[in-house]
């Protein structure tokens, strides 16, 4: 049977920084740095942060993309900081080269908060994200069910990223100790869609017996695993003895209507909504002057 796993949404504080003390105008201006714009999942992301922002009354610049690259996020970062943004929302792919912005920003006393990533190092007001090794848990506790045994592949994010140590430690750990039968393959494939086609081309040509899949970005590797799968006669739908059972992560209307078509069978859903309403409410409250303390939030 299909089903729909979701992760539960949860803003941890980071460390507080330079947020006392500052008074919100009736349209205080921001920047928002996204990570890339060739993921529907990021898109629709994008596509509620107007609202949110009119909602808590901050004037928000057109959005940068960096496209993946971690020189350009840097750059558009420090181009904001030297507008005069009087606030950030910023989610890197590298959390750690982040670091470099975050250090940038406190010196121009601009708050910043980290939506969907938490950066390794370095201050920001507030860090909105899921819980991410639950991603990677409940796609091995799906596979790992339905498997049994054999060679599962597990197209990983881009480890530089916190999102993808995450998720892809979590479920080597889950499949390592609850399901030792499983053979987990893996794919470096960094977020981009070519190399996780590459990469499956490179796995089947010596692993033609593949049991399972997990995605970690359907946004990213849908559409690429699906044409891969197809051009080699693979994509059969569930129910087919020689389905391949696939988990991925997004909750992204493509990956729904690809379960209804039975070619996969499960995503882990990411809250693109509250990731921009919550990114901006924490933003806002920083530039207001307010404090938070550490521990569970109702959303």
């Amino acid at each position: 049977m299909n089903r729909l796993a979701l992760a539960v949404l949860s803003a941890s504080l980071c460390v507080l920084a330079s947020c006392s003390g500052r008074t919100q105008s009736s349209a205080t201006q921001v920047g928002v740095e996204l990570p890339l714009l060739t993921s529907p999942f990021w898109q629709a992301y994008n596509a509620y942060l107007p609202g949110y922002a009119r909602e808590y009354r901050l004037s928000m610049l057109p959005p940068s993309n960096a496209g993946g690259d971690t020189s350009k996020f840097l750059s558009d970062v420090q181009n904001m900081i030297t507008a005069g943004v009087g606030g950030l929302i910023l989610s890197p792919t590298d959390t750690a080269a982040v670091s470099t912005s975050l250090a940038r920003a406190q010196e121009s006393h601009v708050p910043v908060v980290a939506v969907d990533v938490a950066p390794d190092r370095g201050s920001v007001f507030m860090v909105v994200r899921a819980d991410n090794r639950a991603y990677g848990r409940d796609a091995c506790t799906y596979l790992g069910s339905h498997v049994h045994a054999g060679a599962v592949v597990q197209i990983e994010g881009d480890l530089a990223s916190i999102n993808g140590r995450d998720r892809t430690q979590a479920f080597d750990e889950c499949m390592r100790t609850r399901y030792p039968a499983i053979r987990v393959l893996e794919v470096a494939a960094d977020w981009d869609a070519a190399k996780a086609a590459q990469g499956l081309e490179a796995l089947f040509a010596s692993n033609p017996a593949i049991k399972g899949i997990y995605m970690q970005a359907g946004g990213v590797y849908l559409s690429p695993t699906l044409a891969f799968l197809r051009r080699h006669n693979a994509l059969v739908p569930a129910g087919d003895a020689r389905h391949i059972l696939i988990v991925s992560n997004d909750g992204i209307p493509q990956e729904l209507d690809a379960i209804r078509k039975g070619w996969i069978d499960a995503t882990v859903s990411q809250p693109a909504d509250a990731y921009a309403k919550y990114g901006l409410y924490y933003l806002s409250a920083a530039l207001a002057g307010r404090t938070f303390k550490p521990g569970p939030t109702d959303h």
